[in-house]
């Protein structure tokens, strides 16, 4: 009788921990609220669900063209749309498996003060067992500046979410569009992140040489999917190494191997972005061919692969 393979993940934070049923999370942006893609695969197969961005208001997001198509990859300007943190938590989220599966809310904002706010309302939702931190925004009372680009206001917004939601595992979302990813790391973990999600899209645009235009309304836009991998798992590992705190890898995964790779490194989980564009079912599919890849490639647990590449 053949044993299934025990794929369960738990993420130790520094306040709250975070228990998974598998190490394969879907990305925040790609997977929109969850259920659509309820028609395509068992949502509660998931190792957990990271829905689209939560804004404290409703947001229409950029105006189109917002996704443009690249080799190997996407890039998008959706402009994080959405329909505000009050309408996920009374319409969106009892509709989710929440029981069944981890569910993280995705939340971004333009000052600590809201990202605070919207910390403290999620705190309240027994269905929302983590919130993922996305500091790839701008700072308005600082002009515009990245959150994600200047340690000093990461660890603010840190902060600010850390003691707003006593009660969640608190994710940190990680921009690569810095000097040193492993500065705004430390910093965001000294500040309280209980794990580090990395990385976010790399900025990028195309151009249409015939028209002479660019091919986003918004003209530039996040580089996502395989195009990114290689990035992607050079952050992971800088990261895994810098901070004691668990890391999430993300960046142009489409199978189980690449989320085997991504563990290599360091990842104690994974989350697939990109690739649900591609597939909407692939999340599922990679649930399913985890064990089998794991049996063909030797590896008997997660954790002894985790962060065990011979340098």
């Amino acid at each position: 009788m053949e044993t299934r393979m025990d794929l369960s993940v738990t993420l130790k934070g520094q306040v709250c921990d975070l228990h998974l049923k598998n190490p394969v999370l879907t990305a925040s942006g790609t997977f929109g609220y969850g259920l659509e893609f309820a028609p395509y695969g068992d949502l509660a197969s998931l190792g957990g669900l990271v829905v689209k961005g939560l804004s404290l208001e409703p947001r229409e997001g950029n105006p189109c063209p917002r996704i443009v198509e690249t080799a190997a990859g996407m890039l998008n300007a959706v402009g994080l749309q959405n329909d505000g943190v009050e309408a996920f938590c009374t319409q969106k989220l009892p509709r989710l498996p929440w029981r069944e599966t981890t569910v993280i809310a995705n939340i971004y904002a333009a000052s600590a003060e809201d990202f605070g706010r919207l910390a403290a309302r999620l705190d309240a939702e027994e269905g929302v067992a983590a919130i993922e931190v996305n500091v790839s925004c701008p700072n308005v009372k600082q002009g515009g500046v990245l959150f994600g680009q200047d340690p000093q206001l990461a660890a603010a917004v840190t902060a600010a979410v850390r003691k707003n939601a006593p009660h969640k595992h608190i994710m940190l979302k990680l921009s690569p569009n810095v000097t040193d990813l492993t500065l705004m790391a430390r910093s965001v973990e000294d500040a309280g992140a209980d794990s580090i999600s990395c990385i976010n899209t790399l900025l990028g645009m195309s151009v249409d040489v015939r028209s002479r235009r660019p091919r986003l309304a918004n003209v530039v836009g996040g580089l996502s999917g395989p195009a990114i991998k290689p990035v992607a798992l050079r952050c992971v590992w800088q990261v895994a190494r810098a901070v004691k705190i668990p890391v999430v890898g993300l960046g142009g995964i489409v199978n189980a191997e690449d989320a085997l790779e991504f563990i290599l490194v360091g990842a104690s989980a994974i989350q697939v972005g990109t690739a649900n564009f591609m597939n909407p079912d692939n999340a599922f599919r990679l649930v399913a061919e985890l064990p089998g890849t794991c049996a063909r490639l030797g590896v008997d647990d997660l954790a002894s692969l985790r962060g065990s590449l011979v340098s």
